[in-house]
């Protein structure tokens, strides 16, 4: 489409995560960092929450990637499960024949020997849960017992979940109040900052090919930053439909009225001040 225009190999702003585009902002950054320290220490549960459109599926990839060579992984990327297809779901994952299993102890019984002959090879097992707002709330009691599975001295399972904010105020209910006092380390995504986004908008054409100029004018990045908020999802769609603009116009530079364009076409955007009155 404006690839050749503006001298890229590929779309920088695709909605697809793609781990090559993930730039370590300070909130990502240190929600990585909190992620491998806290696994690193064999802690049981770890959550991470943020808002829709934070980059959640994208950390939780970037997370798996990292631990392809240290650690054996399960992944639940739609956890909506009664706790019995849970169970089937993490034996699968880890490879479990549970097919002759009769019922839940039976299944239950063959994880725990599975996993205790996975930590006699000295490397943890990890279950990262996408969507985990989505899990019912027998389902959550039923991951709870899932960690009861260790021995004396180590920890079989430990639990990656990545939600929405629903997921904590579905926490907070005093039937969960056993798993939330589990999760030993928690940490909460934040929109970018002007500063952040800014560099993203770089970092992902820089990734794409661009190897020009500052492509989005001063005026450009402040409309787009303050029209999303700094949600890196809105501001992909926002960049995609400015520099659409900007290639039907013929344009080199991305300007405020290019933004202008791409914020009257999108519902989910806010825009911010007289912009909204004009619009």
């Amino acid at each position: 489409m404006y690839e050749s225009h503006f001298g890229l190999q590929e779309a920088p702003f695709a909605l697809t995560p793609n781990t090559r585009y993930f730039l370590r902002a300070p909130s990502h950054g240190d929600a990585l960092e909190l992620l491998l320290v806290a696994l690193g220490e064999r802690e049981g549960f770890i959550k991470i929450t943020g808002e829709v459109g934070t980059g959640k599926t994208l950390l939780c990839r970037l997370l798996l990637n990292e631990l392809e060579s240290k650690a054996y992984t399960a992944y639940l990327p739609n956890p909506h499960l009664a706790p019995d297809a849970l169970y089937e779901a993490v034996a699968e994952e880890l490879g479990v024949d549970v097919s002759r299993c009769a019922n839940t102890h039976q299944v239950l019984k063959a994880l725990n020997a599975a996993l205790i002959e996975l930590a006699m090879e000295q490397k943890p097992v990890v279950l990262v849960i996408d969507e985990a707002q989505a899990m019912p709330e027998d389902t959550i009691e039923a991951l709870r017992l899932l960690t009861n599975l260790e021995t004396e001295s180590t920890r079989l399972l430990q639990v990656v979940l990545f939600g929405q904010p629903e997921l904590d105020a579905m926490l907070a209910k005093d039937s969960l109040r056993q798993l939330r006092q589990r999760i030993t380390f928690h940490y909460r995504l934040m929109p970018l900052t002007r500063d952040s986004v800014a560099q993203y908008l770089r970092h992902r054409l820089s990734q794409a090919g661009y190897n020009g100029p500052e492509l989005f004018s001063a005026g450009a990045l402040r409309l787009l930053t303050r029209a999303t908020g700094g949600i890196p999802r809105l501001v992909n769609i926002l960049a995609h439909k400015s520099m659409l603009a900007a290639w039907g116009q013929g344009d080199r530079t991305i300007s405020r009225g290019h933004v202008f364009r791409a914020i009257r076409d999108t519902e989910s955007v806010r825009p911010p001040g007289l912009l909204a009155r004009w619009l």
